[in-house]
């Protein structure tokens, strides 16, 4: 029996013009998946994002989403980027329903999902405030719960975390991980942080330098929650930062 997967990249490459940035990249994920992309810096992660995201064609190659070619317009695909990016003229219940509302989702389905994500996200509180009124944090909370109202097909992220300090990361870390077995979503995930890479995924994608190819597929097969002391979570921590080092 044949498995099927939430989504399937085949043989994507990426030009621009003599510069080859992404070189048959091929790999398959499985419905409600959690991935984490790793690589050196430079080797065309952020582009690979561009190309799942659809801002730039791939030169040769397919991303498909449960079969078909992947389209935001017929997918649900939600993003959570680096820089914040709640709309700051809205509140922040207006920006968890914005999503919805532009997919013309049910009025009562539009409230329903609010509310459970203002209480997951722990915002409830909050929800009449505007961006520019709370916390770095409790802003990449607003987009984080903004994107898992979409119930999205895949989920996008692409260094959520990189502006956090440490304690705040690890916060947010647990955060997603808790909203990613609530919702079973599908996640990719790309971050330069090998002990984030360990903390959240189910499989670490390790790419090469430019033009960036697949180097390895590594299972990350620890116990949740995870240990950043546990001796195996080192252990795999100090293979993937070698894997990134040596070429």
């Amino acid at each position: 029996m044949t498995e099927n997967y939430k989504i399937e990249v085949k043989e994507l490459t990426k030009n621009f013009g003599d510069l080859k940035v992404l070189d048959h990249i091929s790999f398959k994920v499985k419905k409600g998946e959690f991935i984490c992309v790793v690589g050196p810096t430079g080797c065309g992660k952020t582009t690979f994002l561009n190309l799942l995201t659809q801002l730039i064609e791939p030169t040769s190659g397919e991303i498909l989403i449960d079969g078909k070619t992947a389209d935001p317009r017929i997918h649900n695909i939600s993003f959570a980027f680096q820089e914040p990016s709640a709309i700051p003229w809205l509140t922040v219940e207006e920006n968890i329903m914005f999503g919805m509302k532009l997919k013309k989702l049910p009025k009562e389905e539009i409230y329903r999902r609010t509310e459970e994500i203002l209480s997951l996200v722990g915002l409830t509180k909050f929800r009449k405030q505007y961006p520019h009124q709370l916390s770095t944090s409790s802003e990449q909370r607003i987009v984080i719960g903004r994107s898992f109202a979409l119930y999205p097909d895949l989920l996008l992220m692409d260094e959520p975390y990189g502006q956090m300090d440490i304690k705040m990361r690890y916060y947010l870390e647990d955060e997603v991980i808790r909203l990613w077995k609530k919702f079973e979503s599908t996640v990719l995930f790309i971050t330069h942080n090998i002990e984030e890479a360990v903390y959240l995924a189910d499989r670490i994608i390790i790419l090469t330098n430019k033009p960036a190819a697949i180097k390895e597929e590594l299972i990350v097969d620890l116990a949740r929650p995870r240990d950043f002391t546990d001796p195996q979570f080192v252990e795999l921590r100090k293979y993937v930062t070698e894997q990134i080092r040596w070429w």
